[in-house]
């Protein structure tokens, strides 16, 4: 690498190319998240890109992964940004950063952090002081740990992208734009390439004089109109794919998304004849694990599946599928691949099937999820309001009279904020969900008391406008009467998991057929070193699952398409050693309660299938599902 002070990326606009170093550059890059990903399995998928014949990365920073709560950082472990760039450095790729601050990526909020929404009134992604007093703080801690990771200062990162997709978002707000175009300028200083990126029809909000101008679109586009229209707002300089899209994302409920191998190869080659600098979204997807998947509203409420396996040319176990090496084929047309094979796929394990134990309700663990006891107020309060970002939080009341005919619970306005397990004197009576599910018929004794536990099943990344505030919105109502005086339990599931199941706890007596919520488990080993796997749950409804405390992230297999969790090796103590599975089953357990091990993932599952959206013939072809969300 040259020394600091001759290194330079810039644009060269009399010959619409990027200069390296002084000499012609382009990029063909892929989006890897490391946030997806564990720490441990960084070097492996970044080696594999390299190999692909990528010579870039490209990747978001979420705030909410490193700020939990305003003034508190987290740098450490898989949230070590500075690790991963180096990690990125000794594979040999430039970097392309994209720290948002709003980042969409299908992840919870689209990166913004939950606790902004505990001033209710904050307009978000706009010059709202409130909200920009938050980025500037942020970015003041962001930025100035990339600085020394800027190309022209011996680092490896070229270019930043300023917002993303703004273009899209109603609020259009050019001050916005130009605050955070300022800020980037003050802590980065004026040689760093700053972008922005949109689709076609966002590039009139999303572009600013002074960021350069890219666009993001699929192998299902018209290339060489939206090129066209690039120029309009670019008009010399390379024309860059900021987002070029090997696959698509998954909603529960619906089909797996694929793109065929043809499609994305010949839309790459095509761009690359054409001299353009490329991305490919996503090069490897990962996992959305824990409570980190986003949502998208479409006429209705769509919340992410907690695979992001994308269909991208790495699989989500960071294997190299056929459509990698076709890409690959094609890269190497254009400039020079490593020498080498690529690393086989990792070794696959099958176990079970196992029976798990019933560990109690989730009700009986009440004292040790909410420690300080629960909040009262007349009203019920949202997640925000109580500080809870993630997970479930029970609220409580009592009937005041005696309902003796069934009688219809509903929330008004569409207020459970997104799904709610409803329990009268703890037995189970079924599900209230956003969009989807609006009342059940109670009956129940005057002073019986009502449990509703909601879930937060992921805030909005994408479609809305709006604030995406959980929990319960509006007091339920029970026949004409609006139910008051609640005590709400924020619910420290996590922590149960991980501190106090290893303990022996007494077990509850085994009741028939449990429902509702309740926690299963078992422990297994694995002789010799084990391998990648993928946990399978037949029968089960939905719920959550922890493996060694780790959270795995949400399954949901009465809904699919996925029916299988990936579980890294990494996560498991192979050679004999004890590992303890934990579930969270919140509606129903099957009559055998058993899981398995498998050695490949169920991820189109077409069981339950939704066909939410009609898709007309002269517009969609079948295997190119509407384009339902951006990035």
């Amino acid at each position: 690498m040259p020394e600091a002070d001759t290194r330079s990326f810039i644009v060269d606009r009399e010959n619409d190319r990027f200069l390296l170093d002084g000499a012609p550059f382009r990029f063909v890059s892929g989006s890897l998240h490391y946030f997806r990903v564990p720490r441990v399995l960084w070097a492996d998928r970044l080696l594999k890109m390299r190999m692909s014949g990528l010579n870039a990365v490209q990747f978001y920073v979420p705030w909410n992964y490193h700020e939990p709560e305003p003034g508190v950082y987290n740098f450490n472990g898989s949230r070590d940004l500075t690790a991963f760039l180096n990690e990125a450095s000794i594979a040999d790729l430039l970097v392309i950063l994209r720290p948002g601050p709003y980042i969409c990526a299908e992840w919870e909020m689209g990166g913004l952090p939950a606790w902004l929404l505990q001033k209710p009134e904050i307009q978000l992604r706009t010059s709202d002081p409130d909200f920009l007093a938050a980025v500037d703080s942020w970015f003041k801690v962001l930025l100035p740990k990339l600085y020394p990771w800027l190309y022209h200062n011996g680092g490896n990162i070229i270019s930043i992208q300023v917002e993303n997709e703004y273009g899209s978002y109603k609020a259009c707000d050019f001050t916005y734009m130009r605050h955070l175009a300022g800020l980037f300028r003050a802590l980065l200083g004026d040689r760093i390439l700053l972008f922005t990126t949109d689709g076609p029809e966002g590039l009139k909000c999303g572009s600013l004089q002074g960021l350069y101008t890219t666009v993001d679109f699929g192998p299902a586009d018209n290339m060489t109109e939206i090129f066209a229209l690039l120029r309009k707002y670019e008009p010399h300089g390379p024309l860059v794919n900021s987002e070029y899209y090997t696959g698509w994302l998954d909603y529960w409920g619906q089909n797996h998304s694929t793109r065929s191998i043809s499609a994305v190869t010949k839309g790459l080659e095509a761009m690359l004849k054409l001299g353009a600098s490329v991305n490919m979204y996503m090069f490897h997807g990962g996992t959305n694990f824990g409570y980190w998947n986003g949502a998208d509203e479409k006429g209705r409420f769509l919340p992410i599946t907690t695979s992001y396996d994308y269909d991208a040319p790495i699989s989500e176990a960071g294997d190299p599928t056929p459509k990698l090496f076709a890409l690959r084929n094609v890269i190497s047309k254009f400039q020079e691949i490593p020498l080498g094979p690529l690393p086989p796929p990792s070794p696959k394990m099958m176990l079970g099937p196992l029976t798990l134990h019933l560990d109690g309700y989730l009700l009986s663990f009440l004292d040790i999820l909410c420690p300080h006891g629960p909040i009262r107020s007349i009203l019920p309060m949202t997640f925000e309001a109580v500080k809870q970002d993630h997970g479930f939080m029970l609220y409580r009341t009592y009937l005041t009279h005696t309902v003796s005919e069934p009688t219809q619970l509903w929330v008004p306005n569409n207020g459970v904020h997104d799904r709610a397990y409803v329990m009268v004197d703890g037995v189970f009576q079924g599900v209230l969900e956003r969009n989807m599910k609006h009342q059940l018929f109670l009956i129940g004794k005057m002073g019986a008391k009502l449990d509703i536990l909601l879930e937060n099943m992921g805030r909005l990344s994408f479609g809305s406008n709006s604030s995406d505030f959980k929990g319960l919105l509006e007091p339920p109502v029970l026949g004409q009467t609006a139910l008051t005086q609640w005590l709400m339990f924020p619910l420290k599931v996590d922590k149960l998991v991980k501190w106090w199941f290893p303990l022996p706890l007494l077990r509850s007596s085994h009741l028939q057929a449990p429902s509702g919520p309740t926690f299963y488990s078992t422990t297994f080993s694995i002789l010799g070193e084990g391998g990648d796997t993928f946990l399978f749950l037949p029968g089960w409804t939905k719920g959550q699952v922890w493996i060694n405390g780790f959270n795995l992230g949400r399954y949901w297999t009465r809904q699919g398409p996925q029916q299988t969790l990936y579980v890294p090796r990494p996560l498991l103590f192979s050679r004999g050693a004890l590992n303890k599975i934990t579930l969270l089953e919140l509606e129903n357990v099957p009559p055998e309660p058993q899981i398995q091990f498998l050695d490949r993932p169920i991820l189109n599952s077409t069981l339950h299938k939704t066909y939410i959206y009609s898709l007309s013939a002269d517009t969609q072809s079948p295997s190119e599902p509407m384009e339902l969300s951006g990035h």
